[in-house]
């Protein structure tokens, strides 16, 4: 029986270098933002690569639901989704998976602001996905009447091993020392926005060591960074780490 982790978070999260971590590990099958191209033609949203990236992907909510909810790829154990929390404008919700185990991954407002607006427009907090996270955050705490996995990117970067370790043990599967590196370059399982995106992980084989310092934002961007404190702040307090498991 399959294992779906449905991994929410916003853009420019180490995102993609999770999916990286848990790709590296020999029970798990990854898939890269399944519901985007649904979201891009619902939208039309302005993104860099979006003509390619519905032309390349199942751009229907409801049969992108019924894949993700089936058997992982190859039959692998585990199955994690890298899953935008934006993107989740159909009629599809965090209410429609109730078979997978959902986690959040989180940042600080102002890193993923500076690192989003180096990539594309950014105009408005919604696209950061916050408000989204916090309101799929509190559904699954209901559901579950229990917080929900929680991680924050800082913290992964900082202590890679014990944080995802904490996280592998809140989702109840087996920690692997694999997740901890993989190889150079794209992936198989990126998806086709990937060679707009991401540059940065495709140089690294490791989690890099967090920035020492904030970014500097322009006033408009600072303003959206703060439009999401509190959604963050409210995640952030239920955050892994190493201490809160073994």
């Amino acid at each position: 029986m399959t294992i779906r982790i449905a991994m929410w978070s916003g853009p420019r999260n180490i995102s993609t270098a999770m999916m990286r971590s848990f790709g590296a590990r020999p029970d798990t099958a990854v898939s890269d933002e399944p519901f985007f191209g649904a979201y891009l033609k619902l939208t039309g949203a302005p993104h860099p690569m979006s003509a390619e990236t519905i032309a390349s992907m199942d751009c229907d909510f409801g049969s992108v639901l019924g894949a993700v909810s089936g058997e992982a790829p190859g039959g692998e154990a585990i199955w994690y989704q890298k899953h935008m929390a934006h993107h989740m404008v159909g009629d599809v919700g965090i209410g429609d998976m109730p078979e997978h185990r959902h986690a959040f991954l989180i940042r600080t407002p102002e890193r993923v602001a500076a690192s989003y607006a180096a990539k594309n427009e950014l105009s408005q907090p919604e696209v950061l996905g916050y408000g989204i996270l916090r309101r799929y955050f509190e559904a699954e705490a209901e559901r579950l009447g229990k917080a929900p996995a929680v991680i924050d990117a800082d913290d992964v970067l900082q202590d890679p091993a014990g944080t995802l370790e904490a996280l592998c043990s809140a989702l109840g599967i087996p920690w692997s020392e694999a997740m901890l590196s993989w190889k150079k370059g794209p992936h198989r399982q990126d998806g086709v926005w990937g060679a707009h995106w991401y540059q940065s992980v495709n140089a690294s084989t490791t989690f890099a060591p967090p920035p020492k310092t904030m970014p500097t934002l322009t006033p408009e961007h600072q303003a959206i960074a703060e439009a999401c404190r509190a959604d963050y702040q409210k995640l952030h307090r239920y955050r892994l780490r190493r201490s809160e498991h073994g």
